[in-house]
């Protein structure tokens, strides 16, 4: 019995891992996040909109930390209220994160819309019970607002785009269509 327990330990110690690993390969050096010198203003709006669009792709694991970050810090002074966030937390990250199957119960599978609704649920029931939700809120919109000022005023001239079009693949091998590549004419 006990090898079957350390068994699925271990399998899910490993899947934590490789998710984390994940998640922080996403995440790029925060020297390059705080260079001071690439800040300035984009003068036409295309430009500032361009700029947020691209530097969301860049640095999105930058700014998910940014956001959780200021989450916590309004959290600190309510000891409750941060446990159950980080109890939702660690369900969101067991329920839907962490999993690489469907998530089966009573041998059903649960549709991801299902988990996704659910798990909301509990964490908007969760702050609710403990009074802090106009906390999470305006410390939410402030994490956002922080995110999309430092989008918009950080110059996207030195950074590497390679694979990370905000589009996707949409735009990615346009030369292997059938009629090859746009020629304008």
């Amino acid at each position: 019995m006990s090898t079957i327990t350390s068994a699925g330990n271990t399998g899910f110690l490993s899947r934590v891992k490789k998710t984390t690993q994940s998640l922080a390969a996403t995440r790029r050096s925060w020297s390059d996040f705080l260079d001071l010198s690439v800040f300035n203003l984009p003068l036409p709006l295309s430009d500032a909109t361009t700029r947020i669009t691209q530097n969301l792709t860049h640095f999105r694991g930058n700014y998910t930390i940014i956001i959780l970050l200021v989450l916590f810090l309004s959290l600190i002074y309510h000891p409750i209220s941060l446990i159950v966030f980080l109890l939702t937390l660690v369900a969101w990250f067991f329920f839907y994160f962490a999993r690489d199957d469907p998530l089966t119960v009573f041998g059903f599978t649960v549709d991801d819309r299902v988990v996704i609704g659910v798990l909301f649920a509990v964490t908007l029931t969760g702050l609710v019970l403990t009074h802090v939700w106009v906390n999470v809120l305006v410390s939410v919109v402030v994490g956002v607002g922080l995110v999309i000022l430092h989008a918009g005023l950080r110059s996207t001239d030195d950074l590497v785009m390679d694979e990370e079009s905000p589009y996707g693949v949409l735009l990615d091998d346009l030369d292997d269509s059938p009629r090859g590549a746009y020629s304008g004419i």
